[in-house]
């Protein structure tokens, strides 16, 4: 049995995002627990999927000591700021000095963390971390698969183990890989080799989903290298691609892997074999965005011969990837063009969705909605709104990526403007629409409806493709900027294209 430091902090910085991370959104329950820390932690994560939860859930298995630091989780958004990266680090400084001697630390990171006083969140965690515990003790973390993979984070940890799916739909069960990697370099103590690849291009988050090609035969490389193929040397015991997180500005943003093992050249060769694969389907990592409109009458007219909805991904306003989830763009697309039955969520207005709830369910609510950030220089949409049901916002999500997530969103509200017959759902807190169970929350069945309208990029596909009869793109306002040509970059690297066979960055 061996003595484990366990303890988290995530956060997935789009630098170009309006709100900033805060101590508060770091402290507070969504989607995900509030701050935890000791043994409140065992308890606070049991049931979620999310990689903590997995790794704790391994460790108990294994009979190994669970020494809790402290984790904490913030929604997307703009930089942390430094008052609040700072307040985790002394939890985990005062955690690690008062609970060691430990055997080995486990973390569960994002990777792509951006502070203002540091554009490699994760990296000076880990640095600080070395600081404290040594250079030889093992630290292995999990990452995201949006995580900007930065050749120090691969130095000074141990092991670095990230998602392979997009929809995320194995984060717990990325925990539990870490745990079983960590548990067998304990237990074998041989030396671990790291070859660590950078890309040269940026990969637009929407092109990255794991459900379709070219992304679903890439992971399937990574799996097949990591089991081992006939041709392939035994040596190799851990294989990680995270395909980058564009919208933060940092000069180590975009695509890296990373492979660890114990026969150095079957690591190097690995690794070469899994850039060489990615590199190949640059071209491929490319699709149709739609404009509002487009999109609006395109729904329309495929909605007339469909059996199951017509689904709207409003990807540039993804609260998960820092956008405020408030923006109009498509809403009034559908309204103008009198979408009859269509439906769209979430629509991030807390004033709105407190005066819907003292409305009252089947009464006119005279007022806009939406654009309370006025990203774009949008403003809220005016119209006659019908109440049509209210929600706390307590529920509990069933679908594959939010699955076991005991939500905490504040009032929410199903709205319609009867001059089009189009439908909002209203919410108070930020939260990606990517589980069903935020619209039966509000009386709506996602499978009955004609058109869909998700603010989200890709995780929604995890719990709503299996019920669309088809998936159309939109490109309208927001912070998540989808193409990262359009992102008004400062910090790149020299040298690295800014879509797949794009132009090249070479400063501002």
């Amino acid at each position: 049995m061996a003595r484990i430091a366990v303890g988290g902090f995530q956060h997935e910085t789009n630098t170009f995002a309006p709100q900033q991370a805060t101590w508060e959104e770091f402290v507070r329950a969504d989607a995900w627990p509030p701050l935890l820390r000791g043994q409140e932690m065992i308890a606070g994560v049991e049931g979620y999927n999310i990689p903590i939860a997995g790794a704790v859930k391994k460790l108990a298995e294994l009979g190994h000591e669970i020494v809790p630091l402290a984790w904490a989780a913030a929604a997307p958004a703009s930089y942390v700021t430094e008052d609040a990266y700072e307040r985790m680090w002394k939890l985990f400084d005062e955690d690690l000095r008062k609970h060691g001697v430990f055997d080995a630390v486990y973390l569960d990171l994002h990777g792509a963390m951006v502070a203002e006083n540091t554009e490699d969140g994760e990296g000076e965690l880990l640095r600080r971390i070395r600081g404290v515990v040594g250079n030889d003790l093992p630290i292995v973390a999990s990452l995201d698969y949006h995580a900007n993979l930065t050749p120090e984070m691969a130095q000074l940890a141990t092991a670095l183990v990230g998602y392979r799916t997009y929809p995320h739909i194995d984060m717990a069960v990325t925990g539990k890989r870490a745990i079983e990697l960590l548990d067998k370099l304990l237990k074998e103590k041989r030396p671990v080799y790291r070859a660590y690849r950078q890309l040269d291009f940026l990969i637009p988050l929407v092109w990255q989903c794991t459900f379709i090609e070219p992304a679903k035969g890439i992971f399937d490389l990574v799996g097949e290298l990591e089991a081992g193929e006939k041709s392939h040397n035994q040596g190799i015991v851990s294989v990680t691609h995270t395909p980058g997180f564009p919208p933060a500005d940092i000069a180590q943003c975009g695509p890296a892997l990373v492979v660890y093992g114990h026969d150095k050249e079957a690591v190097e060769a690995a690794a070469d074999k899994l850039a060489a694969t990615v590199k190949a389907q640059e071209k491929a990592f490319d699709g149709e965005l739609l404009d509002p409109d487009q999109a609006a009458l395109r729904a329309i007219e495929l909605s007339k011969g469909a059996k199951k909805p017509i689904v709207l991904a409003d990807v540039q306003d993804n609260p998960g990837a820092g956008g405020t989830s408030d923006t109009v763009g498509l809403l009034a697309a559908l309204m103008r063009h009198k979408a009859k039955g269509a439906v769209i969520g979430m629509i991030v207005d807390e004033e709105a969705a407190k005066a819907a709830v003292e409305a009252g369910e089947g009464n006119i609510m005279r007022r806009g909605i939406g654009a309370v950030v006025g990203y774009g220089g949008e403003t809220p949409v005016e119209a006659d709104w019908r109440v049509v049901k209210v929600g706390d916002g307590k529920f509990t999500g069933t679908g594959p990526f939010y699955g076991g997530a005991k939500f905490q969103i504040g009032p929410m509200a199903l709205v319609t403007d009867e001059a089009s017959g189009v439908s909002a759902v209203l919410a108070a807190k930020r939260v990606q629409a990517a589980d069903q169970e935020m619209f039966r929350h509000v009386g709506v069945e996602p499978a009955k409806v004609p058109i869909l309208g998700l603010k989200s990029t890709v995780h929604f596909r995890a719990d709503f493709q299996p019920i669309a009869e088809t998936i159309l793109v939109v490109r309208s306002t927001g912070a998540h900027i989808s193409d990262p040509v359009d992102m008004p970059y400062k910090h790149l690297r020299k040298g690295i294209k800014l879509r797949p066979m794009g132009p090249v960055w070479n400063g501002a």
